[in-house]
């Protein structure tokens, strides 16, 4: 019998060894093989992949139309957990400088306060609608903000800070950071490396039930990543319906 060398025996199980079981109650949504349960984009042409065990992203998806990696199924009220990193960041981009109510700091003249930071973006879509988007980034306000509602004028004051980040939770760029996210009826809770950094936040007009996303951002061209485009992998996500 031929025997199979000790290297490529440990080789494959390093392969698996990012899929973990679910926690207790959780449903796994990545099996760490591949991408069953999700639908790729029409076009995408190899893009979003798996790669030694993880969901990988180069930001480079061809797809015609929409280059985002969604969930076959819709969830309504819900806890996900889920793993993510950014590989690298892309270029310098101009942040602003968020204030605690969601709001932007002015300079003298009026005009946001702008800082070029390295950066990479990404994010989680919730139910459907990319306006209910968790930020993945670099900005020193932290990930886990929802940008639309932040940003959007429209939406009560104690809104747009509620779904402001009230501490910056991420690890250094490179590192494995992980989500816990609650969503029930229109309130969101976000727990970031084992801090809260959104907490029963209010999403008003939010649907009812839709699909999950991880969001492609940015563009190549011309040899050169645009600003802040989507270079991160995930891992390790499931998901109990509430």
């Amino acid at each position: 019998m031929k025997r199979i060398p000790t290297v490529l025996v440990a080789l494959a199980l390093a392969a698996h060894a990012f899929a973990a079981p679910a926690p207790a109650g959780f449903v796994s949504l990545f099996n760490g093989r591949d991408l069953s349960g999700w639908k790729l984009p029409d076009g995408d042409n190899g893009h979003w992949k798996v790669l030694n065990g993880v969901i990988d992203y180069d930001a480079r998806s061809e797809a015609k139309g929409d280059k985002n990696l969604w969930t076959q199924k819709e969830y309504k009220d819900f806890v996900l957990k889920i793993d993510w990193r950014i590989k690298e960041t892309t270029g310098l981009y101009p942040v602003p400088t968020v204030l605690p109510d969601g709001t932007h700091k002015k300079g003298p003249d009026g005009k946001d306060i702008i800082t070029p930071t390295p950066n990479a973006d990404s994010g989680i879509y919730l139910r459907g609608t990319s306006k209910a988007q968790l930020n993945i980034w670099c900005w020193p306000i932290g990930s886990g903000e929802v940008y639309g509602y932040r940003m959007d004028q429209k939406m009560p004051p104690a809104v747009r800070a509620g779904v402001t980040p009230k501490v910056k939770a991420d690890k250094p760029v490179g590192e494995w950071n992980s989500f816990e996210i609650t969503m029930k009826g229109d309130r969101l809770t976000v727990v970031l490396n084992g801090k809260t950094v959104i907490e029963n936040a209010q999403l008003p007009g939010i649907p009812e039930k839709g699909p999950l996303a991880l969001q492609h951002h940015g563009s190549f061209k011309d040899g050169k990543y645009s600003p802040a485009s989507s270079l991160v992998q995930f891992r390790n996500i499931s998901i109990k319906e509430l």
